[in-house]
């Protein structure tokens, strides 16, 4: 099965052409060079004299720091929806424990 059901796409970078092969569709792969060359031009409209290798890693950097926050946000939701899942169960189990001791007590009269 490897490389039998790869995707291969051509894509410009910044004026350059590279093929790109993966398991994702041609149409991601596209869309994932589209926002590289996006941020090599933003940053090099910003700084026009850096070269292609300084933007290129520049660009890297700007992703990765993208994707870090990215990483903390997630983990920061993640914790929260686990903690809400959490006090929902012990609320429920509050409630039920409620209605038992309810229960009981009409049981007894």
């Amino acid at each position: 099965m490897s490389g039998q059901n790869k995707e291969r796409v051509v894509v410009e970078i910044y004026g350059q052409y590279y093929t790109m092969k993966g398991d994702s569709s041609s149409s991601h792969m596209r869309m994932i060079a589209g926002y590289v060359d996006d941020k090599m031009r933003q940053i090099a409209a910003a700084n026009p004299r850096l070269d292609t290798n300084k933007l290129a890693v520049l660009a890297a950097l700007n992703m990765a720091d993208e994707y870090f926050r990215l990483r903390m946000e997630y983990e920061e939701l993640i914790k929260l929806l686990e903690e809400t899942a959490q006090e929902a169960e012990e609320a429920e189990e509050e409630e039920l424990e409620e209605e038992m001791e309810e229960g009981s007590g009409t049981d007894k009269e």
